[in-house]
C-alpha cells in the first residue's frame, strides 16, 4: 500500500505505485504516474503528464512536469520521462517537452541531482548521470550515460555531451563535447580526457594509452582540425571508445568543443 499525508493533493486518474510514501504538503497532478516505493519527502510538485520510475527519493521543493520555457508551448499534452532510483534534491526543477521537439523530456535512471539544478524541455539525460548544483540544461540538449556536470554550469541548447564526460563548475557549455571528454573554463574548453572517470569504468591502462595517444593526435597534432580527424579515421578499429568519439563527432550538426588554443 501507498502511503499519502493528509495534508497532500493527489488528484483524481494519479497513479500512485505500491509502497511509495507521499509526504506532507505534495501536489500529484492528475495525469502523473509514480512508480513504485518511492519517497516523496514533502512539498513536492508532480504536475503534467509525467512518470516517475521505482526507487527515486525526491527532496522538498521540487518540481516535475511543469510547462517549458517556451514561447510556443501552448498548453499542448507533452511528457517528461524520470527513470528508476533517482535521487533529486530540493527545488530541482525538470519540464516537458514541447511539439516541435518531439514532445518528450525524459531522464535516465540513477541519476543524482542536487539542488536547484534543471533539466529543459526536450532534453534527453541518459543514465547515471550527476548533476551538481544549480547545474542548468537549456532546451533539445542530450546528456550521455555517467555525464558528470559541475556546479552552477550551464549547458547551451541544442547541445550534445557524450556518454563519461566530466564538465567543471562555473562553465558556460557552447558546444558538443566529445565522449571521455573533461571541459573547464568560464567558456567551456577541451581540457583532455575524463581519466578518472575512464578508471572507474575499468579501462585498463593500455586502453588508456590507446585512447589518449589518439587524443592527442586528434587535439594537438600538426596541420587543421579538419586534416588531423581525416587522419585518425583509420584509429576507430584500435578501441571502442575511439570508434565512439568519431562517430559522436561525425553525426554533430553544432560546433565542436576544443582546446583553448584551437578556438
Amino acid at each position: 500500500m501507498s502511503k499519502i499525508d493528509p495534508t497532500a493533493r493527489v488528484e483524481d486518474g494519479a497513479v500512485i505505485g505500491e509502497g511509495t510514501e507521499i509526504g506532507p504538503f505534495c501536489i500529484i497532478g492528475r495525469d502523473a504516474r509514480i512508480g513504485a516505493n518511492c519517497k516523496l519527502i514533502g512539498q513536492v510538485t508532480v504536475i503534467g503528464h509525467t512518470s516517475v520510475g521505482d526507487n527515486c527519493v525526491i527532496s522538498p521543493f521540487v518540481v516535475l512536469g511543469g510547462a517549458p520555457q517556451d514561447l510556443s508551448y501552448k498548453g499542448e499534452p507533452t511528457k517528461l520521462e524520470i527513470g528508476s532510483g533517482c535521487t533529486i534534491r530540493e527545488g530541482a526543477t525538470m519540464n516537458v517537452g514541447t511539439i516541435k521537439g518531439g514532445g518528450l523530456t525524459r531522464v535516465g535512471n540513477d541519476g543524482y541531482f542536487m539542488n536547484n539544478s534543471h533539466v529543459g524541455h526536450d532534453c534527453m539525460v541518459g543514465n547515471n548521470a550527476i548533476f551538481a548544483t544549480s547545474a542548468t540544461l537549456g532546451g533539445h540538449c542530450e546528456i550521455g550515460d555517467f555525464v558528470y556536470i559541475g556546479g552552477l554550469s550551464a549547458v547551451h541548447q541544442l547541445t550534445r555531451i557524450g556518454p563519461q564526460v566530466m564538465v567543471g563548475g562555473v562553465c558556460g557549455v557552447r558546444d558538443d563535447v566529445i565522449p571521455f571528454g573533461l571541459v573547464n573554463g568560464q567558456y567551456a574548453a577541451l581540457e583532455g580526457l575524463n581519466l578518472i572517470g575512464m578508471k572507474r569504468r575499468k579501462f585498463t591502462k593500455e586502453r588508456l594509452a590507446t585512447v589518449r595517444a589518439f587524443y592527442q593526435k586528434l587535439f594537438h597534432g600538426p596541420g587543421i582540425f579538419a586534416e588531423r580527424l581525416e587522419a585518425v579515421r583509420p584509429l576507430a578499429s584500435e578501441d571502442p571508445a575511439i570508434a565512439e568519439m568519431l562517430d559522436f563527432i561525425g553525426k554533430g550538426k553544432r560546433p565542436l568543443c576544443l582546446p583553448a588554443i584551437e578556438k
